[in-house]
């Protein structure tokens, strides 16, 4: 018996007679299943552009993709993408039990379970992330909007917050980058102040 059917071989490992799935086949998966429904990490990247470009100097796009991919790696994200997603196509494939299928079919306003994973996955990354998921859930620019507004017997109940996490995710580890950077630039300068 397999314990993960159709993963390479080496994406996966025996540990306490357990087979384990590797934690980069996970990020993979999760990278995977983002973009099959549409959404790509320059995409993400473009909503983090837009939220520190007031706050940061020079920011470039490269700048947000990296943050991006750095918050892809987190376990507890990539955990939230796959459930929130796989949710989100069974829904679509009529697979689920009423009333639940409905409620995530229909995005049901009073539902809160897709905004409740998401906000949990935004929690590694602290107060900053929370406010801006927040902020993002309500105004829902870009990706998010669209990915709120498809029809065509798609659901995406869970995908657009999902979206919303990861860039208020990445916003918040770029913020707290920049001013670790600015802040070794000011010690590097009184270091050198210092010496004179």
């Amino acid at each position: 018996m397999t314990y993960a059917p159709g993963l390479p071989q080496d994406a996966t490992f025996f540990s306490a007679n357990k087979k384990r799935v590797t934690s980069r086949a996970v990020e993979e998966a999760a990278v995977r299943a983002l973009k099959d429904r549409g959404v790509s990490i320059e995409d993400i990247a473009q909503i983090v552009f837009d939220l520190q470009k007031p706050f940061v100097r020079n920011l470039s796009l490269a700048m947000c993709i990296e943050n991006v991919t750095g918050v892809l790696a987190k376990r507890e994200l990539q955990h939230a993408i796959l459930v929130g997603i796989e949710l989100d196509k069974l829904a679509e494939k009529k697979l689920l039990d009423e009333p639940l299928q409905s409620l995530i079919d229909q995005d049901e306003g009073l539902f809160g379970v897709d905004e409740t994973i998401a906000l949990g996955a935004v929690s590694a990354f602290g107060s900053i992330a929370s406010t801006t998921f927040g902020y993002l859930d309500k105004v829902k620019p870009r990706i998010i909007g669209e990915l709120d507004q498809m029809k065509n017997g798609r659901v995406n109940t869970f995908l657009d917050d999902l979206v919303a996490s990861i860039a208020a995710d990445a916003s918040s580890r770029l913020a707290h980058r920049v001013r670790d950077a600015e802040e070794g630039a000011f010690h590097r300068k009184m270091n050198e102040n210092n010496r004179e």
